[in-house]
């Protein structure tokens, strides 16, 4: 039986990268779940088609990490036939041996609500926003404007919305270091091995 591990949490949380970090720690697979919806956004035309023939190679593009492929993503993802036709995807990844990570918005509560380990990884606005701008080259203040709204959408979409499962360990990442957000992460899945 594979061991997942699901995170969940808002843009530039570090879930990403305490995601990459966990998947490298215990030799699991790794699947950004965003990347989903900004390839299907990307591939742009009719957006439930394009998540039905989405493939792997979509989610190798070089343009999927800017701003407006997180929008787009946003947005596509408020719509339940791209989320229902990418359900599948996720589920045949999280069914990997030995085990998978997978990050998102909703891995916990709705794609795998049955993971042994369910993280919720947040920070504050205002450090979000920085390490957006930093990471992107573009100003905070914009960048935290955007990110609210995103949020907004996010939590008020009416098919799987932005919140941490009732069982997730929320992990606030504010202020600590990658490698301290890193190590608390491990500590977590460690002591749910046993």
């Amino acid at each position: 039986m594979p061991f997942i591990i699901a995170i969940d949490g808002p843009a530039a949380s570090g879930k990403g990268t305490i995601a990459r970090a966990l998947a490298a720690h215990f030799g699991f697979h790794h699947l950004d779940t965003g990347l989903l919806y900004r390839a299907v956004g990307a591939k742009g035309g009719d957006p439930i088609a394009a998540a039905r023939t989405l493939e792997a190679t979509d989610l190798a593009r070089p343009d999927l990490r800017s701003a407006e492929a997180g929008q787009a993503a946003s947005r596509i993802a408020a719509i339940p036939e791209v989320r229902a036709a990418l359900l599948a995807f996720q589920h045949r990844f999280a069914g990997q041996e030995p085990g998978a990570v997978l990050d998102g918005r909703d891995i916990g509560t709705v794609i795998c609500p049955g993971a042994p380990v369910k993280l919720y990884v947040t920070a504050s606005d205002q450090v979000r926003a920085q390490r957006r701008a930093a990471e992107l080259g573009a100003d905070p203040v914009q960048m935290l404007a955007e990110l609210q709204e995103r949020d907004r959408r996010d939590r008020e979409r009416a098919t799987a919305p932005l919140r941490p499962a009732e069982d997730a360990v929320v992990l606030d990442t504010s202020n600590l270091t990658i490698t301290d957000a890193i190590a608390q992460a491990v500590a977590v899945v460690d002591r749910a091995r046993g």
